[in-house]
């Protein structure tokens, strides 16, 4: 096993994304990731509707509620370890949500420039 620490896209520690919903490829409420993570489920975003509904048209339906895999499903203001390819995808066709800089893994950093993500930065910390 790694020994390696989590850290998010600005070089310190990486913050929770949410434990309700609770959310990450690895369920521990960060946007964690490893060699399982084939998606790289690494960007802390804060959904809106039109994100969700882009999703939906995508395939991929993140609101409907789906209680055989414990999941409420997502709605406008949840936060959510999403795929930095989605990510990405969604910023080239202008619905990208807004994210937690804090709370992405560096490893979002393979996909997506940090300036692409810094648009949809929402300040959570005061240092």
């Amino acid at each position: 096993m790694s020994a390696e620490p989590s850290l998010n896209v600005l070089g310190g520690p990486l913050a929770d994304c949410s434990v309700d919903p609770l959310t990450g490829f690895y369920r521990n409420g960060c946007c964690d990731t490893g060699p399982e993570d084939a998606g790289s489920h690494t960007v802390c975003a804060v959904m809106t509707d039109e994100f969700l509904a882009y999703s939906k048209y995508l395939g991929n339906d993140l609101s409907t509620p789906r209680p055989e895999f414990r999941f409420a499903g997502l709605k406008a203001g949840d936060r959510w370890c999403l795929c930095a390819g989605r990510f990405l995808q969604a910023h080239d066709e202008g619905v990208a949500p807004k994210l937690s800089l804090e709370a992405t893994h560096k490893r979002a950093l393979d996909i997506v420039p940090l300036e692409v993500l810094r648009l949809y930065a929402v300040e959570e910390s005061t240092d």
